[in-house]
């Protein structure tokens, strides 16, 4: 390792990191002394409440999300222990799991601040900005030596 001071770009780079791993943890300390759930546990509330009332078979939600088979089941036992949804099996094929956002769990989505990077999938944003954002995150893993590490 050199003693040399870093680059001010390469700075910058820290500095911005630093900002969005901040941010990242104030805001999911924020979600559980105010709302009792972690920002993973939100946006998996929410992704299940966009399929409204009838819910979605968990299968699904493993489909559409990037997390492995056991952690989306911990995420939805820990939802269900606190109230927020709700699972059972599906009337049409006894071997699926139907999972359902129940009042509570529509009450933490209206009040909970919509940030993160389930925000992407709620708000309009520009393409070339959210490419943009998409090539730089490619470029952290990257340049943070995690390639080993990411899925």
């Amino acid at each position: 390792m050199s003693d040399e001071e870093p680059a001010p770009e390469a700075l910058a780079a820290i500095r911005a990191w630093t900002r969005l791993e901040n941010a990242r943890q104030e805001y999911g300390r924020m979600l559980e002394r105010r709302h009792g759930v972690t920002g993973a546990q939100l946006g998996v509330l929410r992704l299940i409440a966009a399929h409204g009332p009838d819910g979605t078979p968990l299968a699904r939600l493993r489909e559409r999300l990037v997390l492995h088979p056991a952690t989306l089941g911990q995420l939805v036992d820990r939802l269900a222990a606190r109230g927020l949804v709700e699972h059972a099996p599906d009337p049409g094929d006894r071997r699926r799991r139907i999972v359902r956002v129940t009042p509570k769990g529509r009450q933490v989505c209206r009040d909970a601040p919509l940030a993160g990077p389930v925000r992407l999938r709620h708000v309009p944003a520009d393409p070339e900005r959210l490419s943009r954002l998409a090539a730089a995150l490619e470029d952290a893993i990257d340049l943070f030596g995690w390639k080993e590490w990411a899925s």
